[in-house]
């Protein structure tokens, strides 16, 4: 990346991760905590969705596998980095299991069978743990926000950076050569099939590991709530609203989608999910491409802006 990219980049992640510093407001953290939540979903989905061109609707499985695996984990008094990295690899382990099985589905079948998969899982934990999920008084007398802050913001630089360097590679090439054209890739020796297992391992694990995330924070919830089909839909609309297939769109999606849905439930009750269904509607048939392209296009005009008052100062210097 350029230094003129990374400079400014770095600056911003500084001015977030002194945000524990600069306010106690536990508003404001837990805001910042489901923003990193976002992030590191919608990468997460973006890998297999964006750059894979496979659409999933069954990442609400892996979140939630990923949140009831770290929290048991980690409440049999394994630390907590631990019982994450296992979250992450018990809905790997899911995606090895149920998910493979799914990419051999064709055309829209494998976003039904993924969305059956997420249905199932839900179902499933429900029955299984009826009743919420709660901290012994020893935890929650040692509960710091400030912590769970910066591992949600751990975790979701590491997913961005993952994604990056993966998109990248030539794997990550390979992905976007079978989401483009699969017959092609396959006719210059790409194998799609391993492709998309590798994409949808990486992705899963990553999805765990938010889910971890989602276990250490909440004080009480039911299992089943991570499990619940508004997170198997959530990344799906933030990487579209901000972008599919790129790096910066989730994270732009994901500034949106938590913007407007902050905004739109204070001040519009419960007619808020119209309005936010008729704002989604209008970024895609406007921006297709997302709002990563509407800030390409301020750039690209800047730039173009910025060229032409050169011109004319070096034609009048003539």
């Amino acid at each position: 990346m350029h230094s003129r990219k990374i400079i400014p980049v770095i600056l911003l992640l500084a001015v977030i991760a002194l945000f524990p510093v600069m306010t106690r407001s536990e508003y404001i953290l837990n805001i910042m905590i489901t923003f990193f939540l976002y992030v590191i979903l919608s990468e997460s989905w973006n890998l297999i969705g964006g750059f894979a061109g496979q659409i999933s609707l069954g990442h609400s499985a892996f979140f939630g596998i990923g949140a009831l695996v770290t929290r048991l984990v980690w409440l049999s008094g394994i630390p907590v980095i631990p019982a994450l990295f296992a979250g992450g690899i018990g809905a790997a382990a899911l995606a090895c299991s149920v998910g493979i099985p799914c990419l051999r589905m064709t055309q829209a079948y494998f976003p039904i069978g993924t969305l059956a998969l997420a249905m199932i899982a839900q179902i499933t934990i429900g029955n299984i743990f009826p009743l919420p999920g709660s901290l012994s008084s020893e935890y929650v007398a040692a509960y710091n926000l400030s912590s769970r802050y910066y591992l949600a913001f751990a975790v979701g630089i590491f997913t961005v950076l993952t994604v990056y360097l993966f998109a990248r590679s030539k794997k990550g090439l390979a992905l976007v050569a079978i989401r483009d054209d699969e017959g092609a890739a396959a006719a210059v020796g790409v194998k799609p099939f391993q492709h998309k297992i590798l994409a949808l391992l990486v992705s899963s694990f990553m999805a765990g590991l938010g889910g971890g995330i989602f276990a250490y924070q909440h004080v009480s919830y039911f299992y089943s709530a991570p499990f619940e089909l508004s997170w198997a839909f959530l990344p799906t609309l933030t990487t579209f609203i901000g972008g599919l297939g790129t790096i910066s769109g989730p994270i732009i999606g994901s500034v949106a989608f938590l913007a407007l849905s902050e905004l739109f439930v204070l001040n519009l009750g419960e007619i808020h999910l119209l309005v936010f269904g008729a704002t989604f509607v209008l970024i895609v048939m406007f921006l297709p491409k997302g709002l990563f392209s509407l800030s390409v296009g301020i750039r690209s005009f800047l730039r173009d802006w910025a060229l032409r008052l050169i011109g004319r100062g070096e034609a009048k210097k003539l």
